[in-house]
């Protein structure tokens, strides 16, 4: 089904990149991104589902792989996008495992996504205020 046909039936909010669609039909970070965008443009708001296996928590990857699945997005639609848009933060690993993520390592995962974000706002204005003086 398409983003306009789910705009046509109400639909207000989509999932985009959720785990099993990563890994049952191998949507990359540039699909997911593409996929984010286009809900964007036909109305929709992205809700952006973001988290890392097991093996990559295991192997200190957390943050790598979270600031590679937000790089990917804010690339393709910008930071201003995540004005109309939801982060949802899915330890995979906790998926179905019995496994639990602490409030303290969710705590920890929501700041530094919190810090990406700021990070590309500050680069934002940056080069807003470039533009300004350049003019």
């Amino acid at each position: 089904m398409s983003g306009s046909m789910l705009v046509d039936y109400g639909c207000q909010y989509v999932l985009v990149g959720h785990s099993e669609r990563r890994q049952l039909f191998h949507e990359d970070i540039n699909l997911v991104a593409a996929k984010f965008k286009t809900a964007q443009q036909v109305g929709l708001q992205p809700i952006l589902c973001i988290g890392e296996t097991l093996k990559q928590r295991e192997q200190g990857q957390t943050e790598n792989i979270i600031q590679q699945q937000l790089a990917s997005v804010i690339e393709a639609a910008s930071i201003d996008a995540f004005r109309h848009a939801v982060i949802a933060y899915e330890p995979v690993w906790a998926i179905g495992t019995g496994l639990t993520a602490t409030p303290g390592q969710s705590a920890r995962t929501h700041a530094f996504i919190r810090t990406i974000l700021a990070k590309y706002m500050l680069k934002l204005h940056k080069a807003c205020v470039f533009y300004m003086a350049a003019v």
